[in-house]
């Protein structure tokens, strides 16, 4: 019985082990692919200055190209505002400013006009309400351009590492208790 016990509890030990240390080798990869991915983009934003936006006016434009490609016409809405001393146009993230330089919004959904549309609204709505709300601008002097909303923020960067440290500290505290177990018990069974 005692030969039994002790082959099943060498068993669950060695299950423990490599699932902490998947869990360890997980976390190492998650690491390195935000170290890779998210940290550059993180580090080359310009856009670190949070400041006041005043609105000065809102249209909604007509589009018909997005990244170069004839798309079916899709509204738009362009905002411009005045921001730390100086008039600025308004782009609600850096991949919007990427995508269409004459959109400060672009809808999600760009195939039912009808939804775009109702979006383009909504969004503008929302602008006229506020009149005054926080945005990011750059320290260049002859930038003419502000955001809404940082896509690669502190914010952003910190709720990435917040899984693979629970993987880590999960993996070694699963680690750590296998071998307090073990050396516990080769310590009982000395005496």
């Amino acid at each position: 019985m005692g030969k039994k016990l002790v082959m099943a509890q060498k068993r669950g030990e060695t299950r423990a082990l490599c699932l902490g240390v998947a869990m360890v080798v997980c976390a190492v990869i998650a690491y390195y692919i935000l170290g890779t991915t998210m940290l550059p983009l993180y580090q080359k934003s310009v856009w670190t200055q949070k400041s006041m936006c005043h609105l000065i006016e809102t249209n909604i434009r007509e589009q018909q190209e997005l990244e170069g490609k004839k798309v079916p016409q899709y509204p738009c809405l362009w905002v411009n505002v005045s921001a730390v001393g100086r008039w600025a146009v308004l782009y609600h993230t850096e991949d919007t400013r990427d995508q269409n330089q004459q959109c400060s919004y672009i809808p999600g959904s760009l195939e039912n006009y009808q939804e775009a549309r109702a979006d383009v609204e909504k969004v503008r709505a929302t602008f006229h309400k506020k009149q005054i709300f926080y945005c990011f601008s750059t320290s260049r002097e002859n930038e003419t351009s502000v955001l809404y909303q940082r896509l690669y923020g502190p914010r952003t960067l910190l709720f990435s590492l917040v899984w693979p440290t629970f993987l880590l500290t999960g993996g070694l505290l699963i680690i750590a208790m296998v071998k307090i177990n073990q050396c516990l018990s080769i310590l009982a069974a000395q005496k």
